[in-house]
């Protein structure tokens, strides 16, 4: 909403949606003038009274928000799961699609990609990560392709031993030294799951195998990913650390248009360093990797399973360390399905979940 507000001439808002936010969504729905706005819990529809744009409620208001809206690209920003069916609509009424949103990728990468080459719409990444690697790849022919990494800042318990880690409060956990993020990702960059996550999104964003994807801590957050090509040259997308930066590209891509936001000063940058991630410390990443190369079904439960665990966890009702435990759990009970259809994903997810919360009534 700051890049729209920043660039009026450029952007116009046709649509918004919020799952419970009903107070902000009412605001941006009177300074940017949606005609259409969606409320996930129809509870809340009262607080968006007064408004001019049409309301619609539930998760099948949003779903209609994402087909119907008279929009030329869809910002998919939904946490979790919950943004896969708005994503698949939106595709199927043929518009561009600005993805912010790694779940559904990783759930149903296969479905959605191949929707994607079916409907001839663009797939735009938002995550900074991915959209640093989409502009590496800006020009260049897949075939060309040897590498991709991926680099991650290690998130708030890079320095922490793991032993401590039940120790800290929820708020030190969420409390990420780089980027301000929701509670779940949050949560996410602390298990190093969301690295995971991310790993399988470029997977299937650029369509390479999994083991060409190699993850690098970056604690500096300056690079935001880079790419090998095959005769060795590699390249980087360096920027501050600003999220506003890969939106704004995401929104005028193919264009680059300014913006008045501080640049990086590349004589400023007197240490830049990489390292492997620690696999062990951090298992959420073995378990991402191995979904990944199962493929299937599992990676449906792999994300259902963690989506669980951290709503566990936020709400007190389990340890820290117990997040990685009820997603192996999840994953080793699986029964997994090859090639599923959309309809045998879902039914995945939804034992995954009850997986989960078997095991803690257990």
């Amino acid at each position: 909403m700051d890049v729209v507000a920043a660039h009026p001439d450029k952007f116009r808002v046709v649509a918004l949606t919020a799952n419970r936010n009903a107070k902000l969504l009412k605001e941006q729905a009177g300074r940017f003038r949606p005609d259409v706005v969606a409320i996930g819990d129809a509870a809340f529809k009262g607080g968006l009274s007064g408004i001019s744009a049409k309301i619609k409620t539930g998760k099948e208001g949003i779903i209609e928000v994402a087909r119907e809206a008279n929009a030329e690209l869809v910002v998919v920003a939904i946490v979790g799961a919950a943004a896969l069916a708005p994503t698949i609509e939106a595709i199927k009424a043929r518009r561009d699609i600005a993805i912010a949103n790694k779940e559904s990728l990783v759930m149903a990468g296969g479905i959605i990609t191949a929707l994607v080459r079916e409907k001839n719409v663009g797939l735009i990444p938002v995550d900074s990560e991915h959209s640093a690697i989409f502009q590496c790849l800006k020009g260049h022919e897949k075939k060309e392709l040897k590498k991709i990494y991926l680099t991650g800042s290690g998130g708030p318990l890079k320095d922490i031993s793991q032993r401590e880690f039940d120790g800290l409060s929820i708020a030190r956990i969420i409390s990420h030294p780089r980027w301000k993020m929701g509670r779940k990702i949050s949560v996410d960059s602390a298990t190093m799951m969301n690295k995971g996550l991310e790993v399988i999104e470029a997977r299937w964003l650029f369509d390479v195998r999994v083991d060409d994807i190699d993850i690098l801590i970056h604690p500096q957050a300056i690079v935001h990913s880079m790419v090998e090509f095959i005769d060795g040259s590699i390249l980087a997308q360096l920027g501050i650390t600003d999220m506003r930066l890969p939106i704004q590209y995401a929104l005028s891509y193919p264009r680059r248009i300014q913006n008045s936001l501080p640049t990086l000063k590349p004589s400023a940058l007197t240490r830049l360093t990489f390292e492997r991630p620690n696999f062990k410390k951090f298992p959420c990443l073995s378990m991402a990797y191995g979904a990944a190369r199962s493929g299937g079904t599992m990676p449906a439960v792999l994300n259902a399973a963690n989506e669980e665990a951290v709503k566990l966890f936020l709400s007190r009702k389990i340890k820290f360390s117990k997040i990685p435990q009820l997603v192996e759990r999840a994953l080793s009970h699986h029964k997994l399905t090859p090639s599923p259809s959309l309809e045998l994903i879902l039914q995945a997810e939804r034992w995954a979940r009850e997986e989960v919360h078997k095991e803690v009534k257990l």
